[in-house]
């Protein structure tokens, strides 16, 4: 049974009228007779009765003209899915949001719902440095991350720069300054996290220090400072800790934490977008192309 016996079905079993079916579907009457013949031979029932005044449905001809009409329209709506999916009007895309950038990638997926309402996008946080392997095992198709990317198996944009702050205790003299130098932190203990929770930012607050020429007095700890645990060691003086902006621009501690902007010509860091080399999925190629309107990305790094 193919589709176009169903069709050719409906189309005589709402006119009950082989000539006027056949006009309807711009085919000759004797092919449809035969299409007609040949489907009541595969089912090996009579779908309608017919004489020289009328032609009537049968009982069993009524049940398949109710199921028929469910196959057909079903066969439609899934052609429609196909063939918008192959556009990236429909499909998944799983994205992973570093810490502190849900913000800004509100942007995009608010964008991207206008374009695409259809496609489901689904997000999940996801610290920078284990976006790749997230990318890379499948988890997620897209990822907005902080460096270093894997450029051996992904391909990255940078989107936007973020700015570097000082997280300090309001109850610090410095807390009052509009800008701060590293300078003038010279003598404050530096918090650093684990460095496997954001290789960039790890990495690019030693560089700072090494650059302005000061060796910090430096205390690990295993909590960051956009944590409850974080603030509370900046809020009762124990240090102060180096974060880019958007992650600390709502401190947990509120009132006792306070942000000023290091001031310093290299104290920004970029955020990129990253995929898979060599990805086809076309709802997830739609997505980059909505997050490049509202970015505007200068350049493709692969």
């Amino acid at each position: 049974m193919e589709l176009r016996h169903l069709r050719y079905f409906i189309a005589v079993a709402e006119a009950l009228n082989f000539s006027r079916a056949a006009r309807k579907l711009q085919i000759a009457q004797p092919p449809l007779s035969r299409q007609i013949q040949q489907l009541e031979a595969e089912l090996g029932v009579r779908l309608f009765v017919r004489d020289r005044r009328k032609v009537e449905l049968t009982d069993a001809g009524r049940v398949l003209m109710h199921e028929a009409r469910i196959l057909v329209n079903q066969a439609m709506l899934t052609m429609d899915a196909v063939r918008r999916a192959d556009k990236g009007e429909y499909g998944l895309v799983r994205v992973g949001i570093g810490s502190g950038l849900g913000k800004k990638i509100k942007r995009v997926l608010v964008r991207h719902a206008q374009r695409f309402p259809d496609v489901d996008v689904q997000c999940k946080d996801i610290l920078s440095t284990w976006q790749n392997d997230a990318l890379l095992e499948r988890q997620i198709d897209v990822g907005f991350l902080r460096p270093p990317v894997d450029l051996l198996h992904l391909v990255s944009e940078p989107l936007f720069e973020e700015q570097f702050l000082i997280f300090l205790s309001k109850r610090n003299p410095l807390a009052r300054r509009r800008r701060l130098k590293l300078r003038q932190l010279a003598n404050e203990t530096l918090l650093l996290y684990n460095r496997n929770q954001s290789i960039g930012v790890f990495d690019k607050t030693l560089e700072l220090y090494r650059h302005a020429g000061i060796s910090p007095r430096i205390v690990f700890t295993s909590t960051a400072p956009f944590e409850e645990a974080g603030a509370m060691l900046v809020a009762s003086g124990k240090g102060i800790y180096l974060g880019v902006g958007a992650v600390l621009s709502d401190p947990v501690s509120g009132s006792e934490v306070a942000t000023v902007p290091l001031d310093e010509p290299e104290a920004r860091i970029e955020v990129h977008m990253a995929w898979r080399k060599g990805e086809n999925s076309s709802a997830v190629l739609a997505f980059l192309d909505s997050v490049r309107r509202v970015f505007k990305p200068t350049r493709q790094i692969s």
